[in-house]
């Protein structure tokens, strides 16, 4: 289990409450105890925000429950489910030190909407914070009833932490399409903020390589099974959820989020998703014109680390890479003086200086500001429209990976360890048990290091020149 020093870094880096980041933690062991599980691992199918956030986009609002459709409707028991995660609690206990009680396991069988049996599941946990007094719990939701139209996808999942295993994380889950599809049926259905945040940035950062027709069939396969009619911006807009969709936008979302985006964005966005998926319009509308115009002395080999990390800057520089996947103006103090910025582009010079490209959002000038020398970043609620392709985080769905570390999701499952029942007593690993392997953002040369730390001393490249480089990235720890 990684240490409290590592959970704090993490959340001053996101602008989050430690303890959403210590969920956003222990959630990669749960589904890697699910993934485990010889009975669970091929039947249960991984979807909904959390789905998105670990492992389709790294940059993304933080999601809090575990939701599945299983494929074997005999496993919605109670008896069946307990003995399953007690199972998977001495699995993740032994492999991370992270504690799940077995005598805090909570399972509360009812009757959904259509008449058929669904699972609300409770699973406490102490992780690296340690709390006092009752400890926080992972809900999980669980279906057998609803319609699944694509074959699910083999995904990674995005652990970015010390303790991320050799052996890849991996959950099945409902590939691209489908969950566009099934964000767009459940807002049609219940009008929730956090359905429009994802409809929205499904659109945003994955619409362009996508297939529309598999959205939109899929979406109206799911329509039909629910017995709803196709969305509409006509019927989003006149029905009574939708007072209560911009009342609630702060209270459901605020708090998985470094910064509240404006509803007025999101909605604004709204009928121009749906004129794209209905074909109103041939090109996404949000779509920029091409990237940012980089100057001379760029050096086009290096792109910035994709795993989110502590970079241990003055400023919370993962912030800034949040406000461009939201469309969202910086206020950044660079050399004395605060300017507001739209953020597009993270480079590095020839000379292996790291450079944040910009355009001021009063008048559309061109910037660039060294990393090592802004003093301050603050994500505010100003939306933009971007000018370019935004290149702070990926355009699509992440295959999410750093350094030499295999990024795409395997054809044929690869489950590591399997689940056996008794496990012998976990043993609770320490940075002192491990190896950090962190490299330089400049020159990209790599060091080990005995405990967590990306600061780095004065250097040479490879090469034997000198190198401006000070910050580092983790590339892997060793055991």
């Amino acid at each position: 289990m990684i240490n409290r020093r590592e959970i704090l870094e993490l959340a001053r880096e996101f602008g989050l409450a430690p303890h959403i980041v210590e969920k956003d933690y222990v959630l990669a062991w749960v589904l890697a105890g699910i993934y485990n599980h010889p009975d669970l691992g091929g039947t249960w199918i991984f979807k909904g925000g959390t789905c998105l956030k670990k492992c389709y986009f790294e940059t993304y609002r933080f999601s809090e429950d575990l939701d599945f459709t299983l494929t074997d409707a005999a496993h919605l028991g109670e008896a069946f489910l307990t003995e399953a995660f007690s199972t998977i609690a001495a699995w993740v206990y032994y492999s991370s030190g992270i504690e799940v009680p077995v005598e805090a396991l909570r399972f509360e069988i009812y009757q959904n909407p259509r008449g058929r049996t669904a699972v609300e599941g409770r699973l406490a946990y102490r992780g690296p914070l340690q709390p006092r007094g009752d400890l926080p719990r992972i809900k999980l939701d669980l279906t057998a009833d609803e319609q699944v139209v694509l074959v699910p996808a083999e995904r990674e999942v995005h652990h970015p932490y010390s303790d991320r295993p050799d052996a890849a994380i991996t959950a099945l889950c409902y590939p691209y399409e489908e969950l566009f599809a099934e964000k767009l049926r459940a807002l049609t259905e219940r009008e929730r903020p956090r359905d429009l945040y994802d409809v929205v940035h499904l659109y945003w950062h994955g619409g362009e390589t996508s297939d529309r027709a598999l959205i939109l069939s899929t979406l109206e396969q799911k329509c039909a099974f629910k017995g709803i009619e196709a969305p509409t911006i006509e019927g989003l807009e006149n029905r009574p959820e939708r007072a209560e969709l911009e009342a609630e936008w702060g209270n459901m979302l605020a708090h998985q989020l470094p910064e509240l985006p404006p509803f007025e964005q999101f909605w604004r966005e709204l009928p121009q998703v749906l004129d794209w998926l209905f074909g109103s319009v041939v090109e996404m509308v949000h779509g920029a014109a091409g990237s940012y115009p980089l100057p001379a002395g760029t050096d086009l080999s290096w792109q910035p680390p994709r795993m989110v990390q502590a970079w241990h800057m003055p400023y919370p520089l993962e912030t800034i890479r949040f406000a461009g996947a939201n469309r969202l103006c910086v206020e950044l103090g660079y050399e004395g003086s605060t300017r507001l910025i739209e953020p597009y582009s993270l480079r590095r010079t020839q000379e292996g200086n790291i450079v944040l490209h910009a355009i001021r959002h009063m008048d559309g000038g061109h910037r660039s500001y060294r990393i090592d020398r802004i003093q301050g970043a603050r994500v505010t609620n100003i939306s933009f429209a971007p000018r370019y392709a935004i290149e702070l985080s990926a355009s699509g769905p992440l295959s999410i990976g750093m350094g030499t570390r295999t990024t795409q999701a395997r054809s044929s499952p690869s489950r590591g360890r399997r689940l056996t029942g008794t496990q012998p007593r976990a043993r609770t690993r320490t940075s002192h048990s491990l190896t950090y392997v962190i490299a330089c953002l400049a020159c990209e040369k790599s060091f080990s290091r005995s405990r967590y730390d990306t600061r780095l001393n004065p250097h040479k490249t490879r090469e034997g020149y000198p190198c401006l480089g000070r910050t580092g990235y983790l590339v892997e720890t060793k055991y």
